[in-house]
């Protein structure tokens, strides 16, 4: 008899997570509070209480390409980087292709998650739903948490001594929509997050004046990198993995910074970050340095007072006259179902196996799917994620030293999980520091290899050389994406190769709107290296004759 699973939350993670149950022949019930699925990426005008809420304008900061489902791959007409309109148009197509819709319960709220009374020896759970006024009560043998965290929003007020004085609008970044409405007026916007730059750089084009408060500063990254190639596709590679991972702090520190100061001069702006030897992630927007070099935003320090129209900031330096603050300050996590002790953050570290697994559990039958912050796409972690949980699920349970066999996927003991989380909390701390934004980091290439070997799904490269060396060297000098993880293991597809070499085409295709006839510039950069060459060899020889 197949094992019932409740999915809890319809955004980017309930989908694959529902995928992943049928996969494994699992049986999934998907919980959605709302009347339709996208969760974060689905764009509403009005913010409502217990879900998430973007800005109209939202753009994807991670490339089509790297942000696809393993063996589904985004329309090759899609833009690289696309509107939360757009992503949410392929998560229509994906849930149409693989028939998931019909095992979602829309506008149902999760009202509880609670052990049942034989958990210890059956790890099931009661789940307690209400539609339309309605209470239902189910039991289902595992559940996956996939409501998002960002939700609750972050406003440290108590960091804003004088904020009960001021007499303007104040509101957190979760409240925010478009920039009609805030013409002429004069804004401060508190972080140095994503949503912050966004934010700043789409109002600096409405407002009379925008001013960005940061504490630590950033490094900024535009989407377009090597010969116009997104960020990610070149960042994102098991070699620069590796070199980041084994040379010397030091000069990961000096290549990081040549690196970003390639665009621009970060301490020119003042933005250059306060701990450069931190692998913060980078804010991805093509539009605040000029934004800055306009004049239109105005970088500023920390704010160390508000009074009843001003803001004073660290250095000494007042601005009057302010009309609009907006508190981009992030999210705390927040699951009002499920009893406090399950998960919660303890010493700035969330005590979760792999960030997923609940340790002190004796049955690992819960599990949080996408409560990571990846330096890169989101899409693929949660997708091996949740292939690694079903594959867990899917066994059968024994005793809390080994839950599960089958020759499927196991767990450790409750002591090595607490090992784990305590050492990965000290490496997570090491890289990205303690800051409360931090605690969710983790490297991207080494998250999603590590989650791949937990399912025998990660290549192997060495014998691949020998194999396929062309598309060994393709895994290991290209582009990390999630094709690679369905070209061996459970759930191979066929098509895994051909995606990983077809991709540059897929790159290219909404670029090249514009007919061109074919270009003669290789030809003629070829023949001019050749006559340098030439030059080079002919001076030299030239030279000896003096000698």
């Amino acid at each position: 008899m197949a094992k019932k699973v409740a999915v809890i939350g319809a955004g980017v993670s309930g989908l694959i997570s529902l995928k992943c149950c049928v996969d494994e022949g699992l049986e999934p019930t998907c919980f959605e509070k709302t009347e339709d699925i996208g969760g974060l990426w689905r764009f509403k005008e009005n913010v409502e209480d217990g879900r998430a809420s973007i800005y109209q304008s939202v753009i994807t900061n991670t490339s089509k390409e790297m942000s696809c489902f393993s063996d589904f791959p985004m329309p090759e007409d899609f833009p690289n980087f696309l509107h939360n309109s757009k992503l949410l148009e392929y998560f229509r197509i994906f849930a149409k292709n693989f028939d998931l819709l019909k095992y979602i319960q829309f506008q149902t709220t999760v009202l509880s998650v609670r052990k049942h009374p034989d958990f210890s020896s059956s790890g099931q759970w009661v789940v307690v739903t209400e539609r339309n006024g309605k209470e239902q009560s189910a039991v289902f043998d595992a559940v996956m948490v996939c409501s998002g965290h960002h939700i609750v929003p972050n406003i440290p007020l108590d960091s804003f001594p004088g904020i009960q004085k001021f007499k303007g609008q104040y509101f957190h970044s979760r409240q925010y929509k478009h920039p009609e409405g805030f013409e002429r007026k004069r804004i401060l916007v508190i972080g140095m997050g994503n949503s912050a730059s966004d934010i700043a750089v789409e109002l600096s084009k409405k407002a009379a004046q925008v001013f960005i408060s940061t504490r630590h500063g950033s490094w900024i990254l535009g989407r377009i990198s090597e010969d116009g190639y997104p960020w990610d596709m070149v960042y994102h590679t098991r070699f620069s993995s590796m070199l980041r991972n084994v040379l010397p702090r030091k000069v990961v520190k000096w290549m990081t910074e040549q690196q970003m100061n390639r665009w621009f001069n970060h301490e020119n702006y003042g933005l250059i970050p306060q701990n450069k030897y931190l692998m913060k992630e980078p804010v991805l927007n093509d539009d605040l340095p000029s934004r800055i070099l306009c004049g239109a935003v105005k970088v500023k320090s920390r704010v160390k007072e508000l009074t009843e129209t001003s803001a004073i900031f660290e250095d000494g330096t007042v601005e009057e006259n302010i009309d609009v603050i907006v508190f981009a300050t992030g999210y705390t996590f927040s699951f009002p179902f499920l009893e406090d002790h399950l998960v919660k953050v303890e010493n700035n570290k969330v005590l979760l196996y792999k960030y997923m697994f609940p340790p002190h559990l004796e049955k690992s039958t819960l599990v949080c799917i996408g409560l990571i912050q990846p330096l890169g796409s989101i899409f693929p972690t949660v997708e091996l994620q949740a292939r690694w949980v079903t594959r867990i699920f899917k066994g059968k349970p024994t005793t809390q030293t080994n839950f599960f066999f089958l020759g499927l996927c196991t767990l450790p003991s409750e002591r090595t999980m607490m090992a784990d989380i305590i050492k990965r909390n000290e490496k997570r701390i090491d890289l990205f520091g303690e800051s409360q934004s931090q605690i969710l980091q983790t490297n991207y290439v080494d998250y999603l290899d590590e989650l791949a070997l937990e399912i025998g799904a990660k290549p192997d490269l060495l014998s691949l050389l020998f194999k396929d060396p062309k598309l060994a060297m393709k895994l290991y000098f290209g582009p990390c994406n999630s094709y690679q993880y369905r070209l061996v293991g459970p759930g191979q597809w066929k098509e895994a190769r051909s995606a990983i070499f077809t991709q540059k085409q897929r790159i290219l295709k909404p670029l090249k709107t514009r007919s061109l006839k074919t270009s003669s510039t290789f030809l003629v950069s070829f023949l001019l290296k050749i006559l340098g060459l030439l030059t080079v060899v002919a001076a030299f020889f030239f030279q000896l004759q003096w000698f």
